[in-house]
């Protein structure tokens, strides 16, 4: 069965403001290109029909694959006008999925992969690392992350075994509604829009899909006080202001002093309370606000895309001799 799958590469990831006040790794235009040439070759090798790609002014992905000898048929998704915001990573997904995509391989960190899981929730995804923020995405090659995307693709493996649904957080205010991967945060005397590192001081409280003590950001404030991963059924609920003292890499590189005051799991559906005025962030973006008086239900569900452990699905392939009894392909050009 032939598959279709769409690259998703943001070109602002690993590049923002925040660099200037975190020792976080600048992530060229260069080598998300390299990276994207190297999932398609992945792909190809696995006989995926159609490779998707999204486009942008810095041409990451159509430029990355416009020489290449591939089999699988390459096209630029159609989005209309760019504005070189998370809309046109919206508009990507949602177009690719209109027109049958069967797995996304992204590139970005938290805040992407947050936009490609509120806009297509029930999407097949393999996440790969290139933000700022990098709790979600995987760090793997992306020779391989092709090849784990194609056997799904293509009906090799089936989804359901090489991967689960993930965990989002979900926040319900009188005025909006929003999700994130792995956090949600409420922010006292900050703005919307500021993208500097959060000051430590000013974290009122915190909801965890995922306390991982081994991250950066929000994460490792759950995590070092009761690590919560991608397989446990809860999330972490957390408040800040007095009690136990924590020094955690707030950004990579940049240690903050936090005063956890409350920590308690939160099981799926259990609502948690953000009491303003504040500034609610998703995965380390200022969105939302809370006036005072106003309040804010935060849950925890198993509700988010189907993610790919890319190692998983490539050992169930060679436990059932796919390698083996794969023929030998050739190129356009030979």
């Amino acid at each position: 069965m032939p598959g279709k799958v769409a690259i998703i590469a943001n070109p602002m990831s690993g590049r923002d403001v925040r660099r200037l006040a975190a020792r976080a790794t600048a992530v060229t235009h260069e080598a998300k290109a390299a990276q994207v040439a190297r999932i398609a070759t992945g792909l190809d090798a696995m006989g995926v029909d159609e490779i998707m790609v999204m486009q942008e002014p810095a041409r990451i992905s159509t430029g990355a694959l416009q020489w290449m000898p591939l089999r699988a048929r390459v096209r630029a998704l159609q989005t209309g006008p760019v504005t070189n915001s998370a809309a046109d990573t919206e508009a990507a997904v949602r177009v690719a999925r209109d027109e049958g995509c069967d797995v996304i391989v992204a590139l970005g960190g938290d805040g992407t992969h947050r936009v490609i899981a509120k806009t297509w929730p029930q999407a097949v995804l393999i996440p790969l690392s290139t933000g700022t923020n990098n709790v979600f995405p995987v760090a793997v090659e992306a020779t391989s992350a092709g090849v784990a995307a194609g056997l799904v693709a293509c009906g090799a493996i089936a989804a359901s075994q090489a991967g689960a649904r993930c965990k989002l957080v979900h926040v319900q205010a009188d005025r909006w509604t929003d999700s994130g991967v792995i956090d949600a945060v409420l922010l006292r005397r900050d703005s919307t829009g500021n993208m500097l590192p959060f000051d430590p001081e000013r974290i009122a409280a915190l909801v965890l899909t995922r306390a991982e003590p081994w991250a950066v950001g929000m994460a490792p404030i759950g995590g070092y006080l009761d690590p919560v991963g991608f397989e446990d059924e809860y999330g972490l609920a957390l408040r800040f202001g007095s009690g136990q003292t924590l020094q955690v890499p707030v950004s990579p590189g940049l240690f903050g002093t936090v005063r956890v005051s409350e920590c308690e799991r939160l099981p799926f559906d259990r609502p948690f309370s953000f009491e303003g005025p504040g500034v609610v962030a998703f995965d380390g973006d200022r969105l939302h606000t809370l006036a005072q008086g106003e309040s804010a239900q935060v849950t925890v569900r198993r509700d988010g895309p189907l993610v790919i452990d890319v190692g998983r699905c490539i050992g169930l392939a060679a436990k059932k001799g796919f390698f083996l009894s794969r023929p030998n392909r050739s190129r356009p050009d030979e």
